[in-house]
């Protein structure tokens, strides 16, 4: 491998320290975050050409844990006690609240009253939070989980950066987040040089940090560009619980009612009214399959009044009811998972 010309490691003149990493990899957790962690440190050691760092594959029966793509991986040790200096990262993906056990909890307290590093690979951080390790503590999860998340983990910061790093606690979003994470991680290590080595090697020319959000902007994820519009919506997605009235929008933004009509028509093809909707109801279907809220407590958080008109509107909507949508996920979690990429 040729490295680039001057590129040095922190360490350059000192004693040479390997660092480990311990992957607790769930039941069905996600390959892509999971590779995304592990590939930048194996990359790492050629770069700086000795094994500066290390990594074992753990979980709960020690033996074999399949992700959600169906391939199996040959874990290294069960629920063992582990070094103060190591590092530990849990591997979470489609259901994860299942994959989420009592040994697993007790394993993780334990660690972290001994000092362990912890963070949690996609919806790993709801593990680490189920463990009471995030409270107080800025954190991040998969944009599609961050709703269920707050309502149950109210003591944690959720950010919707791309990663966190909040002291000895860690946490990604999910997907090619990890790479960045671990990209910091190298580049507080060995130094800038060797990470934009490791970058340049996976062919990752746009590193992002810990200010950068997970979700495509607005505009991108609409189609459409136009200010007063972008606005409308995201005054929209942060009052799901207390809807704001479309009068109430349009004068946000110094529009009439009906021109903010004429501008949802144009651009999305359905009204104001209806775009809402639409939005709520999606955040109550996360609801009903990431969490136990009951359908009543869902229906409040989503704003709607009453439990008969949330059921109206969600049958309407999604052609069955709120109950059924739960029994349904409940039955076949395995055939249709809704808990990340």
């Amino acid at each position: 491998m040729v490295i680039a010309p001057g590129t040095r490691t922190k360490e350059a003149g000192g004693a040479h320290r390997q660092r480990r990493f311990v992957f607790l990899l769930l039941d069905k957790f996600t390959m892509l975050s999971f590779a995304g962690a592990i590939e930048p440190l194996r990359i790492a050691n050629r770069v700086i050409g000795r094994p500066a760092y290390s990594w074992v594959l753990a979980g709960e029966n020690g033996a074999e844990v399949t992700c959600s793509n169906g391939a199996s991986f040959r874990l290294d040790i069960g629920l063992a006690e582990i070094e103060r200096e190591d590092t530990v990262f849990v591997c979470g993906g489609i259901d994860v609240q299942a994959a989420t056990t009592r040994p697993i909890l007790n394993w993780l307290r334990r660690e972290a009253r001994r000092g362990v590093a912890i963070g949690g690979l996609c919806t790993g951080a709801y593990t680490v939070a189920k463990a009471g390790l995030l409270d107080g503590k800025r954190a991040t999860i998969h944009w599609e989980n961050q709703d269920s998340f707050l309502e149950e983990f109210e003591d944690v910061k959720l950010t919707k950066s791309v990663f966190v790093v909040d002291g000895n606690r860690m946490s990604t979003a999910g997907g090619t987040a990890s790479i960045d994470m671990m990209l910091k991680i190298i580049a507080q290590d060995h130094g800038e040089d060797i990470a934009n080595t490791v970058a340049d090697q996976l062919i990752y020319s746009s590193i992002r940090t810990d200010q950068d959000t997970q979700r495509l902007s607005i505009p991108t994820r609409i189609g459409v560009r136009h200010p007063k519009l972008s606005q409308v919506i995201q005054m929209m997605e942060q009052n799901i619980e207390d809807p704001i009235s479309p009068a109430d929008l349009a004068a946000d933004v110094g529009m009439s009612t009906r021109q903010l009509e004429r501008l949802f028509r144009r651009y999305l093809n359905r009204s104001p009214k209806r775009y809402y909707m639409e939005l709520r109801l999606q955040k109550a279907r996360n609801l009903l399959m990431q969490t136990d809220m009951s359908v009543i407590n869902v229906a409040l958080a989503c704003g709607f009044a009453s439990p008969s008109h949330f059921s109206k509107c969600y049958r309407a909507h999604y052609k069955t009811t709120p109950y059924r949508e739960r029994g349904s996920h409940g039955a076949a979690a395995i055939q249709a998972p809704r808990l990340s990429i």
